[in-house]
């Protein structure tokens, strides 16, 4: 059975009410306990630290990655654990920034004593969060895709980067759509800047010309002055890069409400929010390493399995929550080659194993980075997202070439 439990210095609560007060502060110990054979119930727990932004920008996308954490940690359970070890994960909300990371960080690792953090945040509560990683010696899979150049030996990452992720939606607005001026829209953050940084220049480099950029802030909602700029600079193509969840509805209805009629490439976008957003969104193209509808076994028993775990309250996967999932698995499959958790063992294996799930097979080979194979999408109408083409095996390029 499933238990929620507060810090120390807050009271037991039940789910129904921890749920009532939004999984809103302090660090949640999730302990799922599965199938595991008694003869080991007397060995310790391996310790999964979670931190997400459960509020904030990423609280729209934050439970579909707790769930897809969740149905790992309880298949492995179920199997009996990693090393005969059952899993327990302990949840902490960063509140999607620096400030929140720092303390869902610290907590995580000092005082709930995980033995890996394995989470998608924003690149502000990453980088916040990384010298506390040093400091803990803390081995730590980043499963969101982000602007890339993040470098740490404690630091593994399994989803996409703007070498990977920017030039099929580029290339189709060029070479299909005929596209040649294209306007910027981002977060005021690592993530923004630095996807836009990328896309400029791949655009530049393609011929494209960029006939305005914008910027607001992490927390922004009204994009009315930015709206205006777009209307005023006539582009045949808009691609935004927000912080994601709540700043991609809030501009994808106001530029649908304004009446703006242009190609829209979204950077940020996930298919759940796609679907949260609803008809507004229909149009939008995406790039991303996963969707619901990649036809493979393996993909139709993770949705299968989550549906039977989560029933109605069952959250779309999505390109943020999948990559959690098949980050539990590279973290058992390192544990297990490597005989241990020890963090320098776990951490030297970290490169050499690989997950076949519902993306296919994903290896973090490559400067601490993954391969991927990425689909571009167009969403529909129902929020579900047309596959247009796959691009197999995309290479992260230089990422970390000092990291040995």
């Amino acid at each position: 059975m499933s238990r929620i439990r507060w810090s120390q210095t807050n009271p037991v609560l039940t789910r129904a009410g921890a749920s009532r007060r939004g999984l809103a502060a302090g660090v949640l110990a999730l302990g799922i306990a599965g199938a595991v054979p008694p003869a080991h119930a007397a060995k310790p727990p391996i310790r999964i630290g979670v931190p997400v932004g459960l509020s904030g920008a990423n609280s729209v996308v934050a439970p579909s990655v707790v769930q897809a954490a969740k149905l790992a940690v309880s298949q492995i359970n179920a199997g009996g654990g990693i090393l005969g070890r059952k899993l327990v994960l302990d949840v902490a909300d960063d509140g999607s920034g620096a400030d929140g990371a720092v303390k869902a960080f610290d907590s995580l690792i000092f005082r709930q004593k995980v033995d890996v953090l394995i989470s998608m945040e924003t690149s502000a509560a990453r980088n916040a969060g990384l010298p506390v990683v040093a400091r803990g010696h803390t081995p730590y899979i980043y499963t969101s895709y982000y602007e890339g150049h993040s470098c740490s030996p404690y630091l593994y990452v399994d989803a996409w980067v703007p070498e990977q992720q920017v030039p099929p939606i580029v290339d189709y607005f060029m070479q299909h759509e005929h596209a040649k001026t294209f306007f910027l829209v981002g977060s005021d953050y690592a993530f923004g800047r630095g996807m836009l940084d990328l896309t400029r220049k791949y655009i530049e480099a393609h011929g494209g010309k960029v006939v305005g950029e914008e910027f607001l802030p992490m927390d922004a909602s009204d994009w009315t002055s930015v709206l205006s700029k777009l209307r005023a600079a006539h582009p045949d193509a808009l691609i935004s890069s927000t912080a994601g969840g709540a700043p991609n509805v809030t501009l994808t209805k106001q530029l649908r409400a304004a009446g703006i009629k242009v190609l829209y490439g979204n950077l940020a976008e996930d298919e759940g929010t796609a679907k949260a957003i609803g008809p507004d969104a229909a149009g939008t193209y995406l790039s991303q390493s996963y969707f619901t509808g990649i036809e493979n076994p393996k993909n139709t028993d993770f949705k299968a399995a989550l549906k039977k775990m989560f029933g109605a309250n069952m959250k779309t996967p999505n390109d943020l929550s999948e990559p959690e999932y098949d980050g539990i698995y590279l973290y058992k499959a390192a544990v297990e080659k490597a005989g241990s958790t020890n963090a320098a063992k776990v951490l030297k294996a970290l490169p050499t194993v690989s997950f076949d799930g519902p993306r296919g097979v994903v290896r973090m080979s490559d400067e601490h980075h993954a391969p991927l194979t990425l689909y571009l999408g167009e969403v529909q109408a129902d929020g579900s997202v047309k596959i247009i083409k796959s691009f197999p095996h995309v290479s992260p390029g230089d990422q970390c070439p000092t990291l040995k």
